[in-house]
């Protein structure tokens, strides 16, 4: 209990806070102290940044293109043009004749494909009685699945063998039987890519040994390849089941009302079989009539009965569309839905078609197979074209009614028609039949330097150049196109001065905090000089405070020496410049800039007209002694300077214990810490003192009350 002057009339709280200031001031020093080096700290990191900034421009300095900047230029930009690279040589190119220019193959079908107007938005079964020749339909169940050749291979150290999982439902293969010669048919109805490129699919046991680019398949789904598959190779395979079976088990205490197929179904080829739990009974249901004013659905049926209703078009079933339900015990009520426990097993399959598209490309031969189904449109059958691995580009005219076909690929490769088509869709409903038109893909035949060559597309490379042919032209009929190759020396002459200009701003950093005043009379303000000032007043005491924090600091110093020496070491070059002041490079006559660098444009524009090698060495040649570039040199003196900054300051991520100035602060932390206990028990010994104090005044005031009533008394 503290007794704050009741007795003695003193204002005790005051006297304690007087006291304890005075007690406080070592701890006050303390944390200025602590300020100090956390500024410290805070300056080093800052430094250390732009160092590291630094460093980022001088690793990209140490790269060719900033030295060999090339500039092209084309005597007829209308025939030929040309861009270059920092790796092409100085040199010059004539092109004296364009005999042709390379193009795509071609493919135009031979008419309209309707009878009147195609809409190719809607599906391909809705436009039947419109298109000119009616799609021909296999029945099955198009899927598509991909396979991870490290999680689904059967194990296999050479990982040739996958099992495309069926559950049982047999893949449609229209190929040759095991007794016949080892071919395949047009229309295996499998595709099989790994990582995109496609593969030869042959029956299982066709042959004793596959090629490298073959698959050999089963029925059951049995991939066999004839060659090991890549580590973390992608396999996808777009494939025909003969038809599709769906196992369902109710498991919810609740009859299952809607089953959602996600596909598009025939009602002719749809079987439902329904077994209750205790198998006593089971529902054998057909699709039977549709549903009145309902276009689409269709009456599921047992017999008479009605249980629910499909619809085709999206493979939904509902079983709690009409009246019937399951009857489960002569007495019972029939239930709506399918009831708890029992197991559904559907079949079903889809009206199906397909086309081949095999063209010749630069990387080979490819072969693509594009299914489709009723419910697909014309422009989602175009779009599987485009975005299959086939390279081809199809396009549909409304204007024309007709469809053609473009290799994406210019110039010509192998020796037959570049794209090629099978099947009764592309050849008799697109038209793609033998009245097709045809044009052959060609290279782009051109004389260059005198030397008369191909290639296969009108833009190609040649020695760090990149040429455009865009017409053709013949010899002597006009001049020759001349592409010349010469140095871009603004753009060299540009990436040096930024380098300088990044350079004296580092310098000047730098230089600023080693000169920067110091004024020792401003310490960090403790609380309760906060309060005495304004915000305002605040800032500026802190900025001087914080002012030449680093002044003289020896790392500091060493790394602007260093730097310095680096920028007037003689380097070896092999030609006729050995210093940065050779080609106009030089420090600046006012010392008190601390080393900036100044540039004569003109000489170092004339360094790099004469001597572009000597230059290039000067700045990046990668010796280890006297050939050691400038650039090399100042990225090892700043990376060291970092790396010592990093031990003094640490970085943001870095813990105390990791640097010096952050141990300093832990054991400045600790000292306050201390430091402050033992002020907490100053203060209890100044109140306990004033308390007893206060006590014995008390006690003496008692005594003297008493003795004054006693002598009144008499």
């Amino acid at each position: 209990m503290r007794i704050a002057g009741l007795a003695s009339g003193m204002d005790i709280e005051k006297m304690v806070k007087d006291l304890m200031r005075a007690e406080r001031m070592p701890l006050d020093k303390l944390k200025q102290k602590k300020q100090i080096l956390e500024w410290q700290r805070d300056d080093f990191r800052a430094l250390n940044t732009k160092l590291l900034s630094f460093r980022d421009k001088l690793s990209n300095l140490k790269l060719t293109p900033n030295y060999r900047a090339r500039t092209v230029t084309s005597s007829n930009d209308a025939f030929v043009s040309a861009t270059v690279t920092s790796g092409a040589s100085q040199a010059s190119y004539s092109i004296s004749q364009v005999k042709q220019l390379a193009s795509a193959a071609v493919m135009v079908n031979s008419g309209g494909i309707s009878s009147g107007e195609i809409d190719p938005a809607k599906s391909l079964k809705s436009q039947d009685g419109v298109l000119g020749t009616s799609i021909v339909w296999d029945k099955g169940v198009v899927s598509s699945k991909t396979l991870d050749v490290n999680k689904d291979s059967v194990p296999d150290e050479n990982v040739t063998i996958l099992d495309l999982k069926l559950k049982g439902d047999k893949l449609k293969l229209d190929i040759l039987s095991k007794n016949e010669p080892p071919e395949y048919k047009e229309n295996p109805q499998i595709n099989v890519k790994v990582n995109g490129k496609s593969y030869e699919v042959v029956m299982m046991g066709d042959v004793q040994e596959l090629n490298d680019n073959q698959v050999a398949v089963d029925e059951n789904g049995n991939l066999k390849f004839g060659v090991k598959l890549p580590k973390d190779a992608t396999v996808k395979v777009d494939y025909v089941l003969q038809s599709k079976t769906e196992r369902i088990t109710v498991t919810d205490d609740v009859p299952l009302n809607v089953i959602n197929l996600g596909k598009q179904v025939n009602k002719e080829d749809v079987k439902i079989k329904v077994t209750l739990e205790d198998g006593t009974k089971t529902f054998n249901l057909t699709v039977g009539d549709p549903v009145p004013n309902a276009d689409g659905f269709f009456y599921l049926m047992e017999g008479n009965r009605k249980l629910g209703k499909i619809i085709p078009a999206t493979g939904a079933i509902h079983f709690d569309e009409t009246d019937d339900g399951f009857e489960i015990g002569e007495d019972s009520k029939p239930i709506v839905g399918v009831p708890p426990g029992a197991k559904i097993e559907i079949s079903y399959k889809q009206n199906f078609s397909s086309f081949d598209i095999n063209t010749e490309t630069s990387k080979g031969k490819v072969n693509e197979k594009i299914f489709f189904i009723e419910t697909d449109t014309l422009n989602s059958v175009i779009r599987k074209v485009n975005d299959s691995t086939a390279g081809v580009t199809m396009y549909y005219d409304s204007f024309k009614d007709q469809v053609t076909l473009t290799r994406k690929e210019t110039g010509k490769f192998g020796t037959g028609d570049q794209i090629t088509v099978s099947g009764q869709f592309i050849e008799e409903v697109l038209k793609f039949d033998e009245k097709r038109t045809y044009t052959d893909g060609q290279n782009a035949v051109f004389t260059i330097n005198g030397l008369e060559t191909q290639r296969s597309t009108n833009t190609f490379e040649m020695s760090g150049v990149t040429f455009t042919l865009k017409q053709t032209f013949l010899e002597n009929a006009v001049q020759p196109v001349s592409i010349s190759i010469g140095n871009d020396t603004n753009q060299v002459f540009e990436n040096i001065k930024a380098f300088v200009t990044q350079y004296n701003e580092l310098i000047a950093d730098i230089n600023g905090k080693l000169n920067e005043n110091r004024y020792r009379s401003y310490k960090p303000l403790t609380d309760d000089e906060k309060e005495e000032l304004s915000e305002k007043q605040q800032e500026k005491w802190e900025e001087m405070a914080r002012s030449g924090l680093l002044k003289g600091d020896p790392i500091l110093s060493s790394v602007l020496s260093a730097m310095r020496l680096d920028m007037s070491s003689v380097i070896e070059t092999n030609g006729l410049f050995k210093q940065l002041a050779s080609i106009g490079i030089k420090t600046t006559a006012n010392y008190m800039e601390g080393g900036k660098l100044e540039i004569d444009e003109a000489k170092l524009k004339e360094a790099l007209e004469k001597d572009p090698q000597s230059v290039e060495n000067l700045f990046r040649g990668d010796g280890t002694t006297s050939d050691r570039g400038v650039v090399h040199k100042l990225y090892d003196t700043v990376d060291a300077a970092m790396k010592k900054l990093q031990e003094k300051a640490g970085r943001a991520t870095s813990t105390n214990q990791q640097f010096t100035i952050g141990r300093e602060l832990l054991s400045v932390g600790k000292s306050i810490d201390n430091f402050e206990t033992r002020l907490k028990l100053t203060e209890d010994r100044y109140w306990r003192q004033f308390t007893a104090m206060e006590k014995a005044i008390q006690r003496a005031n008692e005594q003297s009350n008493y003795l004054w009533q006693q002598f009144a008394g008499n």
